[in-house]
């Protein structure tokens, strides 16, 4: 049975309305599916290297999300293994700002302190 990617137009977990962006984030909360396109954004691989890049992740797993990713659009098979689409590529480059904003949250969380990066909610 082939693996079913959020769509949008089409209700997904969380969300009756279709919109796109539900979508989205429904096929990209799935587990492992952000890794899979880190590593696919860094060089290509095939199911084993990418299994292997994946550590823990299970054949199983991996092959549905492989099936999903690439029923989004995101990802292709080629003869040097898995690679990212333009539309994978686009999406990797526009969470390249959440990627520095981890970064510079990882470094303010270093501190101990508690302070930095409080925005002041509690």
């Amino acid at each position: 049975m082939e693996a079913r990617a959020p769509r949008p137009g089409v209700p997904v977990r969380g969300s009756d309305s279709g919109r796109p962006v539900m979508a989205a984030l429904d096929l990209l909360g799935r587990r492992w599916a952000m890794r899979i396109l880190w590593e696919l954004s860094q060089a290509p691989a095939g199911f084993r290297e990418l299994q292997r890049r994946c550590e823990r992740m299970s054949s199983s797993v991996l092959t549905t999300r492989l099936d999903e990713l690439s029923g989004a659009r995101l990802l292709t098979l080629h003869e040097d293994g898995y690679r990212l689409t333009q539309l994978g590529q686009d999406l990797v480059e526009v969470l390249s700002p959440l990627d520095a904003w981890s970064r510079r949250w990882a470094r303010g969380s270093e501190s101990d302190t508690g302070t930095e990066g409080d925005s002041g909610l509690k």
